[in-house]
């Protein structure tokens, strides 16, 4: 079975059994009809994918492999915050009257510093040190501005990135301050491998370890009958993902690098209202 399901139903049963519910507090999220989000959650929750043996891509249900990728492109790579150049529409909810998300995600990445080898900004200065740096312990993201958060539609979830080269492997670790199981789990997992992969693939280094770090690791209250539904499904093999092997440039990455074999999954009869 895939590693990717066994994880999710691990932390899902966790979630439910040991969490603990938010149903005595004032949430800030709200489903559309004004009704209060309420939320089980488990604080600090820790997994580690090795990439090395397989890609976590869920098969309980359908992940999009390619949206969640084109979301990540559009992050990373165009470092936008303009939601009219996404494929999907995972932000249109959050979008202002422009169809931006304010200075949030892509746009953080985009801010140049100054260095002592020049101007950078996040993404370059990443691509530079695994270059030119790679013993450096110092290869690190952050999207949580504290300056910026005003302006922001959304403060970030998946926050910061550490880069971690160890002999001819690239691992990282994505922190993330909040995480929405149902919704939004696998695509995270899925977009955060495919970036460790593209990183490790251009600077000359294997994919290898992913630890993702949830903080908040929650189930929203009209997500539970959904998630029990995905506990009783029994997961298929995990499929092959691959890149492009040729593309040897970040910024030439595209949604067709990126090639899923033997993808099996189950259909999903819930539909997933989002918390606003």
């Amino acid at each position: 079975m895939s590693y990717a399901d066994e994880v999710f139903k691990a932390n899902c049963r966790q979630i439910l059994t040991e969490g603990v519910w938010d149903t005595d507090q004032d949430v800030r999220p709200r489903w559309e009809d004004g009704t209060p989000a309420h939320t089980v959650k488990c604080f600090g929750i820790v997994n580690r994918y090795d990439l090395q043996k397989e890609f976590p891509l869920q098969t309980i249900r359908r992940t999009a492999i390619k949206n969640a990728t084109d979301e990540l492109l559009w992050i990373w790579q165009k470092k936008s915050n303009d939601v009219h150049e996404l494929k999907s529409h995972v932000w249109d909810a959050w979008a202002d009257e422009n169809g931006t998300i304010g200075k949030a995600y892509g746009y953080q990445l985009s801010v140049k510093h100054k260095y002592k080898e020049g101007l950078f900004d996040q993404v370059d200065r990443v691509l530079y040190d695994l270059k030119h740096n790679p013993a450096s312990r110092r290869i690190i993201t952050n999207l949580y501005n504290h300056h910026d958060l005003s302006e922001m539609a959304l403060y970030p979830c998946a926050y910061s990135m550490t880069f971690n080269v160890s002999g001819d492997t690239l691992n990282a670790i994505l922190n993330q301050r909040s995480n929405d199981m149902l919704t939004a789990n696998s695509w995270n997992v899925c977009q955060y491998s495919m970036l460790l992969m593209m990183m490790a693939q251009v600077s000359g280094f294997k994919p290898g370890t992913l630890m993702h770090v949830i903080a908040d690791a929650h189930i929203y209250d009209r997500h539970v009958e959904g998630v029990k539904y995905l506990l009783e499904q029994e997961p298929f093999p995990a499929p092959k993902v691959w890149l492009d092997p040729d593309v040897k440039n970040f910024y030439d990455f595209t949604v067709d690098s990126v090639h899923v074999e033997d993808y099996q999954f189950h259909k999903f009869p819930f539909p997933i209202p989002v918390a606003i």
